[in-house]
């Protein structure tokens, strides 16, 4: 015969342990989804700074000291950035720094297993420079 003291022990235990079952699958499918939209962000800011870096100016090149154009490069990034879905000024911003172009994307994901935690926001940056790799004059040591 069992002890009267052990009813209801397996009970608890099964509810500690699909307690703590569903707060580890919170975290794996939460955090999965901040580190999926980090990777994207990263990825669409390291896009955008490359196609700003492609616009010189075009005295420059004629001259053979191809330079970005500044007001060039950062149309070139924000439309990039428009079409992927953060434009400038709302969640995208783009800088231009010599031969550089310099992306920042923030972003917010919602938690959605874990609803008591504030949604977490992140910043990501991607960088891209005018390369002039033909002649052998590298540019690309400063970004």
């Amino acid at each position: 015969m069992r002890a009267r003291r052990d009813e209801g022990v397996v009970t608890a235990f099964v509810v500690i342990f699909a307690t703590a079952l569903l707060f580890v699958t919170g975290l794996v499918l939460d955090g999965g989804r901040i580190l999926t939209t980090k990777r994207q962000d990263r990825n669409i800011a390291q896009s955008a700074a490359r196609a700003g870096a492609q616009v010189l100016d075009d005295q420059s090149v004629r001259a053979g000291h191809p330079t970005l154009d500044p007001a060039g490069a950062q149309g070139a990034a924000c439309n990039f950035l428009a079409q992927a879905g953060h434009a400038c000024g709302s969640g995208g911003s783009v800088q231009v720094q010599g031969n550089q172009v310099i992306v920042t994307i923030t972003d917010t994901v919602n938690l959605v297993m874990i609803p008591g935690v504030a949604p977490q926001t992140f910043t990501v940056e991607g960088r891209a420079c005018n390369a002039q790799g033909i002649t052998g004059n590298e540019t690309t040591a400063h970004c």
